[in-house]
């Protein structure tokens, strides 16, 4: 069997016609591409197909938020993503107007990027939020998946699974031939997005709706800077006549590239007719919601699809998985549905690659479904209850009862008006707009995701959340089950972040001077189970000291305690202090985590043979 350079084993095509793999992913999207980019960076052999003959030629998915973009600071491909994206601070000036040209309602710092909140977001991650579209994103994760030894095929369509005791056997067709040819699989990926096939035909239990609502997407170019330059954003939120029949509830001009590439969202009736679409037609919206009835327009594309409620409460049978759209179906609101498709390929794939390598039992794998379930419930959740909020601010500004053009022009002006009503309207607008910050600034939805499942060792402590509104505020915390806070450690000449002491290659325990016992043991504890153990002691005279004494406010433990963080940087179990016997206090920890029992752990010889 032939090798890449890094000693990935390479999926071979037999004369049988079979290709042999350890892991197939169907969908090269946010979520299968970053499975096949995260299986190959830990050396699991895969292949990757998609229907389509190349990656999204739309804009789609666009806001990537600190919790992706430490997936990708951990994959080595930050600052691609960083150097093809519009930065966290051109993203934030959300503006809600009468046409980009007329009037503003009012602007929402967002985000992140208000002075009261972006010390939140700092502090939070080595790494910001900023906005890349999908036609962007996904072949920086394609092409360095292949280039890490995923073997992608496209124009390859998924038609059909079955699988057994020892693994699954896949039907796809070459869509180019017009030939089928057969895929064995130790394990299967499904994500084929919002009309999963793999989802279907394992019958995942799913709750909620599809197609809830209409909305057509239409792509332009054309030069606007001299409008939007000076309030940066990529969201400009447009309310007049016409642009709140269904769909999102407002017309939305969308920033592609700053600022010539756009794409509009509008709503339509999803009980009535499909709209038609022509360039004329496409060019009017475009002119109207711009409020520039002689903008030199070109259009580049139009496409339909509905907004979707429903979610999958068990994501895997067996020994297929699905992730991404498949198992999470929801509007654009608060920009959650790439960001939770990358989380969960960061989730499974080291499961998927300690199972593989034999350093874990099979068991480990039933945690994918406990830990991401509930993030994909509350994420639909917050993005439709996002939407809908919307209506707050047509209610404030009078229009839901008006009952034609005349009527919602004039509610809209009645803001302006020196008399208690107009106040009244003021306040009322007001107050719709702050409820916003629910869609804009979640950032306790975005990096607050928790975990409870049996990778995860508790101590009885409570999930972190913020007093204030743990939607809004994210509290970092080092209790079994959240993600890793961040601090930076370091010496006189570097800073680095304990994200980055912790690679998805290793497990890694972080420890202080007094607790130095832990670090001694971890040797020979990773030689016990197979696996890479990082030990790290954080202190004066160590290699990483506590620059800001940030790690101490934030590790919640002792100095002579431990935590141990898992290869997604979660948090998965701690001691306050020190122990007796270090070793066996880790054994048995991992035992759990790994689900083997103590005596079960795997010698290092033995898993490299595996």
């Amino acid at each position: 069997m032939a090798t890449f350079d890094d000693g990935i084993a390479e999926t071979a095509l037999p004369d049988a016609g079979v290709v042999h793999t350890d892991v197939l992913i169907v969908g090269s999207g946010p979520a299968g591409a970053s499975a096949a980019l995260a299986l190959s960076t830990l050396g699991i052999a895969n292949t990757m197909i998609t229907k389509y003959r190349w990656t999204a030629n739309t804009p789609r998915a666009h806001i990537t938020n600190q919790r992706a973009m430490e997936f990708f600071r951990d994959m080595g491909i930050e600052q691609q993503v960083i150097a093809d994206s519009t930065p966290h601070e051109l993203i934030g000036d959300t503006v809600f107007c009468t046409s980009i040209a007329g009037e503003e309602i009012g602007r929402i710092l967002t985000w992140g990027t208000h002075p009261a909140r972006h010390a939140d977001y700092v502090l939070a991650s080595p790494t910001l939020n900023c906005d890349i579209p999908q036609n962007y994103l996904e072949p920086i994760l394609v092409k360095n998946a292949t280039m890490r030894g995923t073997q992608t095929r496209f124009s390859s369509e998924y038609l059909s699974h079955s699988q057994d005791d020892e693994g699954v056997t896949t039907r796809v067709l070459d869509r180019v031939t017009g030939t089928e040819y057969t895929v064995r699989s130790k394990y299967l990926i499904g994500a084929d997005g919002a009309r999963s096939k793999v989802a279907a035909d394992i019958d995942l239990p799913m709750e909620g709706a599809m197609d809830i609502a209409g909305s057509m997407n239409i792509t332009f170019t054309a030069d606007i800077a001299e409008l939007v330059g000076h309030r940066p954003s990529v969201l400009y939120w447009v309310v007049q006549p016409g642009s709140n029949v269904g769909g999102i509830g407002a017309g939305l001009v969308r920033m592609v590239r700053p600022w010539n590439e756009w794409l509009i969202v509008w709503g339509y009736d999803i009980d009535g007719p499909e709209p038609v679409v022509d360039t004329a037609a496409a060019t009017q919206i475009v002119r109207n919601l711009l409020g520039m009835p002689d903008l030199d327009v070109e259009i580049t594309g139009t496409s339909i699809w509905g907004n979707n409620e429903m979610y999958a409460t068990r994501l895997q049978k067996g020994r297929v998985f699905c992730s991404g759209d498949a198992v999470h179906r929801h509007p654009p609101s608060n920009g959650l549905g790439s960001n939770t498709s990358v989380q969960d390929a960061y989730n499974l794939a080291w499961k998927l690659a300690a199972v593989v390598k034999g350093q874990a039992g099979a068991a480990l794998l039933e945690s994918y479904s406990a830990e991401r379930a509930p993030v994909a419930r509350q994420i639909v959740t917050r993005a439709n209850q996002s939407g809908r909020e919307f209506g707050e601010l047509f209610e404030a500004l009078g229009i839901t009862t008006a009952k034609n053009e005349d009527e919602m022009h004039a509610a809209i002006e009645q803001r302006k008006e020196n008399s208690p009503a107009g106040a009244l309207k003021r306040r009322a607008v007001q107050q719709a707009m702050e409820l916003k910050n629910y869609e804009f600034n979640a950032h306790g939805v975005e990096m607050g995701q928790f975990y409870t499942s049996n990778a995860v060792v508790s101590d009885g402590s409570p999930k972190p959340a913020d007093a204030r509104d743990p939607e809004l505020y994210y509290t970092p915390s080092t209790v079994p089950g959240a993600p890793l806070p961040h601090a930076w450690v370091g010496d006189t000449r570097t800073k680095t972040s304990t994200l980055d002491l912790a690679p998805s290659t290793q497990f890694t325990l972080f420890t202080g001077i007094t607790g130095s016992r832990w670090a001694e043991a971890a040797p020979r504890v990773a030689d016990r189970f197979g696996i890479t153990l990082g030990a790290v002691v954080i202190g004066p005279g160590q290699r990483y000291t506590d620059l800001y004494f940030d790690w101490a406010r934030l590790r919640e433990v002792g100095e002579d305690g431990v935590v141990l963080v898992r290869p997604d940087k979660i948090v998965v179990w701690r001691s306050m202090t020190a122990v007796d016997d270090p070793e066996s206090a880790l054994v048995e920890a991992l035992s759990a985590v790994l689900n083997l029992r103590a005596e079960e752990s795997i010698p290092r010889e033995s898993s490299e043979r595996a």
